[in-house]
This record gives structure tokens, C-alpha cells and sequence, in this order.
């Protein structure tokens, strides 16, 4: 399917910029699927094909896409390693692998361990973006071979999970799954255009979005390092009808400066995953993009597409909840026993839709966990009211009891945030010998501001929350600690 839709973009948009590069300039869709092409050659003289593995331990670059595509076209999967991850945890995903081949970055070999990576080749870049693919290409005429027939079942790609809240998990999608995330992003009014890759590719927001980016025709701009002046210049400077990013990179471009001077009057939406934004970083985007603000609910297991606000929501729904099921969606609230609730009551958020993965890679214990009947279990806690507005309520893993009664940190959070000195808050469950559980918040305090005490805290979330959920203690911190993906790091803070 991959390689099929790199084609017909070839086709499409020619000489079209496909992605641009902060160092090698625009690269077409031409010399996308030309670069894929030799890839798959070069892949294929090491003696890969259908059903092979390969790693990448590569930075989000045009080399990247070409081996992606390449391993796409001769049948293989392509799992994607961050190189944000620490050693330990590179060579922990690909020991879970064991893949065929894993190709590294030469400035990335340090994070690669041979006893996780025995079949490793670094890649040598080529000295043009036509010669994407490095050392993996080849000039041989095998790169006019046809890929092998279309199967909806075979593996694409592999994409492990941030790893937030445990150890990452790699979970993968054949060519259904990409086919059905383009089917339900195909109704973005940004589709074409231009964008930025604001997350890193082995994320599952570009593995399984790729399709879709091609089949539209945008042109995606990388950045060398992402940071806010620079993505505020490209929305200006390309008109771009979307500001994209997960949502500490939205509160970041609203605070920096050229928010101010820089002209947006082209942004449509102002759309964030990656985690929750708080209402007043809903209002705050809303103010200085002078567009609506979307919030986009998924996972990596759902393929990347799950519930979103619409852009037409009123400040109920777009400030305090994660919207109802885009189209093709389904989700149900549910008890530990797997019995639908009833609206209001608390439960765990189960989706079903044709882009949810096939399963984690080699884990069949671990598939059969998270995928029951067809249902994806997200480990999310969650409410839907009248509406059919989805509310989360944080995750199973850190929801804690205080004398009886449990308590949703995300709940908590997001009261603690309305301070007006607070800038950041988590709240983690610390045992305690007579309540069992106490609430422990970790507060990141706004610059030039008096911390406030643990009492007068509580005394503001009085107004809004139960007595027992109020936090019990209190450590201010400079930063809250954050994985790769810029999630925050609660194995961290526990």
C-alpha cells in the first residue's frame, strides 16, 4: 500500500516538493519514489524481502523515508527507533525485535549495542537528496523489480510506545491500518499544503500518517532541532492553514515572542495531541492564533486516531473534554470485567476502528491483553456524559485510593494548573500508613511569582474538588521531568 501511494504521488505531483530539509534543501515526490526505489534494491542485494525486519536508528531525514519506503516496497517492516532514547533503552527495543537488519546513523552508533543489533550497517549519506538512501541504495537495475503483491494483513511498520508510564512496547500495523488512518485524516481541511513534522518519524504520528501526508501532496518542512521561533516562522513565512504539535510545543509557540509580531491569519485550526491541554492553553492558542483549538485523543496502539474536539465545540468541549469519535471510530467506557457504563460513571476507555494495531510485535500474551474482540483496552480512565463527550480521568496505573476512595490525578491536575502561579502540575499517589494512598503534587511555579504553600493549594482546589482529593504534600521543581515524545515521565516522578 506504502509503495503504491509513493507512486501515484510521483505521478500526481512530480517536481512538487515533497518534504524540505533544514541542510539539503526541497526534496520532489519524484526523487521520494526514486530514492525508495533504490532502497528497495540495495535492501534486497543484503539478501532482504518479504517479511524481513528492519531497525532504524536513523534522525528524521530524507534517508530515513528512503529506507522506510524501500523496506515497504520489497514486503519488509520498518520499525523506527528514537534516538532521543537512552542506550539502554535502544538496545532494549531492539532486542525486541531481533531484527534482520538495523541501520544506523553514524552520529547515532553510540547507542547501539552489537549484541542487540548483530546485522548492523551504518548509513553513509549520499551526496544529493536524489541519493537519499546513503550507503542502502544501489544502481543496479533490481530497483525496477515490482513490489510484491498488495496483502492487507502484512506488517508495515513497527512503532513502540512512549514508554510514559512503562517499558516501551512495539506495536504494528500492516497496510489496512495505514489505508484506514488516511481514510479518516482525509477529511482534514488542512490536508494539503504545507506542515511541520513536529514529532520524531519513528512516532506513530508519521509511520502510519505517511500515506496520508503523500497522498495529499504536502509538502513538510523538517526542522534540525524543533523549537518554537523556528515552527512560528514556517506557519508565517508558508501560510499554513493548521498550527500541528503535541501540546507542551503549542503552550511553547504561545509564549515565545514572534507569536506576537509574526502574521497568522492564515491558520484555520489549532490542533495538539500527545497529551492534555489544559483550558488555558486552549484559550490561550485561541486568542493568539485566532483559530479554534482541537484536541486530538489517541494512542499509539489506535494507530494515532482516536476522539477529537471539534472545531465548532463550545468552551465545554473544547476546554474540558477530549471531544467525541472521529469518523470510523467507536468508544465505550468500561468496568475491569469489560461491562459497558452508563454515562457519568468511571471507567476504562476501549475504542474500536479499523486503523488499531494488529497486535504488539512477537507478544501474543501482551496482544490478547489489550485487544479483546476487536476492542483496544488504553489504559485510560475516562467518563462520557450526555453528550457523548469523552472526559479522561487519567491512567489505570496511576489512579491511587486515599481511604477508600480513588482519585484521578489528571482530575486534580487540572484544577491545580487554573492557579494562577502554577505553570505545571503532576499528582502521583505516595504511600502513606493510614490513609494507604496521599496525593503528592509536583509543581513547576511561573517565573517571577512567589510559590504558593501546600495550604493555600488546597484552599484553591477546595472550591472544585472533594476533600479527599486534595493533595496532602507538596515539591516545587524547576521542570517536570519528559520521555523522547515530550510526555511527562511519571515512571520518573513515581
Amino acid at each position: 500500500m506504502l509503495a503504491a501511494t509513493i507512486e501515484r504521488a510521483a505521478r500526481e505531483f512530480g517536481s512538487r516538493a515533497a518534504f524540505v530539509t533544514p541542510s539539503g534543501g526541497p526534496v520532489s515526490f519524484e526523487q521520494l519514489e526514486f530514492a525508495g526505489r533504490e532502497a528497495a534494491a540495495g535492501l534486497r542485494e543484503r539478501g532482504l524481502g518479504e517479511g524481513s525486519v528492519v531497525g532504524l536508528v536513523l534522525p528524521s531525514g530524507v534517508d530515513y523515508l528512503a529506507v522506510y519506503l524501500g523496506a515497504a516496497r520489497i514486503g519488509a517492516v520498518t520499525a523506527g527507533i528514537n534516538p532521543l532514547l537512552t542506550q539502554a533503552e535502544v538496545t532494549a527495543c531492539l532486542d525486541t525485535l531481533d531484527a534482520d537488519l538495523v541501520v544506523v546513523d553514524p552520529r547515532l552508533a553510540h547507542l547501539v549495542e552489537r549484541r542487540a543489533a548483530p546485522r548492523c550497517e551504518t548509513l553513509e549519506p549520499g551526496p544529493d537528496p536524489a541519493a537519499a538512501g546513503g550507503s542502502i541504495r544501489s544502481p543496479s537495475r533490481a530497483s525496477q523489480r515490482p513490489a510484491p503483491a498488495d496483502d492487507d494483513e502484512r506488517p508495515v511498520c513497527i512503532c513502540f510506545t512512549s514508554g510514559s508510564t512503562g517499558a516501551p512496547k512495539p506495536a504494528w500495523f500492516a497496510s489496512r491500518q495505514l489505508r484506514a488512518v488516511a481514510a479518516i485524516d482525509a477529511g482534514s481541511a488542512w490536508g494539503g499544503g504545507h506542515g511541520i513534522s513536529s514529532t520524531h518519524f519513528a512516532h506513530v504520528g508519521f509511520m502510519t500518517k505517511l500515506p496520508w501526508m503523500l497522498a495529499c501532496g504536502r509538502t513538510t518542512h523538517l526542522l534540525e532541532r524543533w523549537s518554537a521561533g523556528a515552527a512560528l516562522e514556517l506557519v508565517a513565512r508558508h501560510r499554513m492553514a493548521a498550527v500541528n504539535g503535541v501540546a507542551p510545543q503549542i503552550a511553547l509557540m504561545v509564549r515565545h515572542e514572534l507569536s506576537k509580531k509574526l502574521d497568522f491569519s492564515a491558520v484555520r485550526a489549532v490542533v495538539a495531541g500527545g497529551g492534555p491541554s489544559s483550558p488555558e492553553l486552549v484559550r490561550a492558542a485561541r486568542d493568539r492564533f485566532g483559530a479554534p483549538y482541537s484536541i486530538r485523543y489517541s494512542s499509539t496502539e489506535s494507530g494515532g486516531v482516536g476522539l477529537a474536539t471539534a472545531l465548532e465545540a463550545d468552551d465545554d468541549e473544547a476546554c474540558h473534554s477530549v471531544g467525541r469519535p472521529r469518523d470510523g471510530v467507536e468508544a465505550e467506557i468500561r468496568d475491569p470485567d469489560g461491562v459497558r457504563l452508563d454515562a457519568g460513571e468511571t471507567g476504562e476507555l476501549w475504542l474500536r476502528s479499523p486503523a488499531v494495531m494488529s497486535g504488539y510485535w512477537r507478544d501474543p500474551d501482551g496482544s490478547a491483553e489489550a485487544l479483546v474482540d476487536g476492542w483496544l483496552r488504553t489504559g485510560d480512565l475516562a467518563t462520557v456524559d450526555g453528550r457523548g463527550l469523552y472526559r479522561l480521568a487519567g491512567r489505570t496505573a496511576e489512579m491511587y485510593i486515599r481511604g477508600g476512595y480513588n482519585v484521578y490525578p489528571i482530575e486534580v491536575e487540572a484544577v491545580l494548573e487554573a492557579h494562577p502561579d502554577v505553570a505545571e502540575a503532576v499528582v502521583v499517589g505516595r504511600p502513606d500508613p493510614v490513609m494507604g494512598e496521599i496525593g503528592l503534587a509536583v509543581v513547576v511555579i511561573r517565573a517571577g511569582v512567589s510559590p504558593p504553600t501546600l495550604e493555600e493549594l488546597r484552599a484553591f482546589c477546595s472550591a472544585s474538588l472533594a476533600r479527599y482529593k486534595l493533595p496532602e504534600a507538596l515539591e516545587l521543581v524547576d521542570a517536570l521531568p519528559r520521555n523522547p515524545s515530550g510526555k511527562i515521565d511519571r515512571r520518573c516522578l513515581a
